[in-house]
């Protein structure tokens, strides 16, 4: 059964379709990647699915509720969580206390038991502390936990940004461009990361524009192109898809002539 359907999800900004009728789902344990060009639709594709924006034509569901326009908080309460493009960090804060901050949602202690230090708030205090720590164990920083989070390097804030998405014990977790800008020692770190979230039954969405780390971990993969899918299946039948090759293709040969203008 799929925990994840997207069913002819469609935007449209001033008129020009960003999104037109993609449709496709995601199992338990299963890492679907969507790919395609820049521009192609995909980040608002996930705005759409995690409740940023709300979709002019289509339907989300979860676990079999239509979620369709639910505010991401709620469905982060729901198990969807979700990384940005561009990093979501504190970057002044410790490499644990930006995890304690995914616990929010968690936490369910009245106002006056916070204020007033109650014992059942300190018992929530030191396991969501436990919790976390366990956590970076879990993405390999635990020996950073103390640090500030602007002290590490790119790959690991990478890796800390998925730590915090999985505080609130997320069944599906969408992740954008986690590979973005890092090296090749930092991929592999992500690459294997993704496989071990996923063996472990986590439902992974990504959006990446690592071809290698795509073919490499994906089980399925969505391609869009100017906002319409235009092929889906496993990475060897799409590799070998002519209009994936000629929207790769076209758009490199774009950019080349450009460049030579």
């Amino acid at each position: 059964m799929s925990l994840l359907e997207i069913n002819g999800l469609g935007i449209s900004f001033g008129g020009l379709k960003a999104v037109n009728d993609v449709s496709f789902s995601v199992k338990p344990g299963e890492i679907v990647s969507v790919i395609g060009p820049n521009g192609a639709g995909k980040t608002t594709l996930f705005n759409m699915i995690s409740g940023i924006y709300l979709p002019g034509r289509g339907s989300v569901r979860l676990n079999g509720t239509d979620v369709t326009g639910i505010a991401p908080h709620k469905l982060a309460e729901m198990g969807l969580s979700r990384t940005f493009q561009n990093l979501q960090i504190f970057q002044e804060m410790s490499v644990l206390d930006n995890v304690l901050a995914g616990f929010h949602l968690q936490e369910r202690g009245s106002v006056i038991a916070d204020l007033l230090s109650l014992p059942g708030m300190r018992r929530r205090a030191a396991n969501a502390r436990d919790e976390a720590g366990k956590l970076l164990a879990r993405v390999r920083l635990d020996r950073e936990q103390g640090q500030k989070a602007g002290n590490l390097s790119y790959g690991a804030l990478k890796r800390l940004e998925i730590a915090r998405a999985l505080a609130l014990n997320p069944r599906i977790l969408l992740l954008d461009e986690p590979a973005a800008g890092c090296n090749a020692v930092e991929t592999e770190e992500i690459d294997r990361l993704i496989a071990e979230l996923a063996a472990s039954g986590i439902a992974i969405l990504l959006v990446e524009h690592d071809m290698k780390l795509v073919m490499r971990i994906s089980n399925h993969i969505v391609v869009l192109d100017h906002g319409e899918k235009i092929a889906e299946g496993d990475p060897a039948t799409v590799s070998r898809d002519p209009q994936v090759i000629a929207a790769y293709l076209g758009r490199e040969e774009t950019e080349a002539a450009d460049a030579d203008g």
